[in-house]
């Protein structure tokens, strides 16, 4: 009896403990890259159920019509051969479902290197987004203003981000919005991102880069077009321009706060020129002039 109350109080204090979680970032998204993420692995876990339950009810089966037996000890079991529907099951079915999940990869990886689905004919807004040891630095070329450790960005419109690192590769990565990618230095790598609803978002670098890396991360906040050239205007007129000799300081391992300043460190300190093909050939070529940042 004692057991038996001692089993219903773990489970129940489990219960009530996973009923204070949050949901999983990845599973709530908030842009079309992230939703068609979020049904590929809840396509994944659903393959993985349905597997993981046919192998246990064989499993039960198995035990149940198979357990041993009360036979003579010198009893042997006559010879049995094998059976060709048995082996084309047990080989066939993996194939198949590897085939299908490659096939599904393959066609959420092409979509997801693309122009977000509902904005490829809208200009996008390009932001360089620089990592160093442990901070994010975001460089808007277009509005001439750069930020430190958070971002803004307007919703309902297409956001092509240009990822590279002044230090150890780091990974960008704002999960409500998009999977993750890689920031290394002398290389760009193109990741396109939407984000359909104004909100707080969580971003992060998604790769350890040394003691400051749970301290690297950064504030997104999603907002209507409108008062995301509010806010670029109120930028303009109270922040403090930022000079070469900050921005070397700011390169520097440490970890800061949030900063805000006009121009942008493109100006004399440019990105690489060189891009990662593989991650870029989605961008359009009418963007090309953008390259020049």
């Amino acid at each position: 009896m004692k057991k038996k109350w001692s089993f219903l109080t773990i489970i129940f204090t489990i219960v009530i403990m996973l009923t204070g979680c949050e949901p999983l970032l990845v599973l709530d998204p908030k842009g079309p890259q992230a939703e068609r993420q979020a049904s590929d692995i809840m396509l994944s876990i659903g393959i993985m159920s349905v597997i993981v339950l046919v192998v246990f009810v064989i499993l039960i089966i198995m035990l149940v019509k198979y357990r041993a037996s009360k036979q003579r000890e010198d009893y042997e079991p006559p010879h049995i051969e094998g059976n060709i529907w048995v082996e084309v099951i047990c080989v066939g079915i993996p194939v198949l479902i590897v085939a299908y999940l490659s096939f599904v990869s393959v066609q959420s990886n092409n979509i997801v290197e693309s122009a977000p689905k509902g904005y490829e004919d809208k200009e996008p807004l390009i932001v360089y987004a620089s990592t160093s040891n442990w901070k994010w630095h975001f460089s808007y070329p277009e509005e001439n203003i750069e930020t430190v450790n958070y971002l803004y960005i307007p919703t309902d419109r297409a956001l092509e981000f240009k990822l590279y690192s002044y230090g150890p590769i780091t990974s960008f990565w704002i999960p409500q919005l998009g999977g993750q990618k890689y920031a290394m230095a002398d290389m760009l790598t193109t990741l396109h991102l939407a984000a359909d609803a104004p909100g707080e978002y969580m971003g992060r670098n998604a790769s350890f880069s040394g003691k400051g890396f749970a301290e690297n991360t950064f504030n997104v906040t999603a907002i209507p077009q409108a008062e995301f050239d509010e806010w670029v205007e109120e930028v303009k007129e109270s922040a403090e321009p930022l000079t070469e000799e900050k921005f070397v300081e700011l390169l520097k391992p440490s970890i800061v706060g949030q900063s805000t300043f006009t121009g942008t460190h493109l100006e004399f300190l440019p990105p690489p020129k060189k891009h990662n093909k593989h991650t870029n050939r989605a961008s359009n070529s009418e963007h090309s002039e953008h390259n020049k940042y």
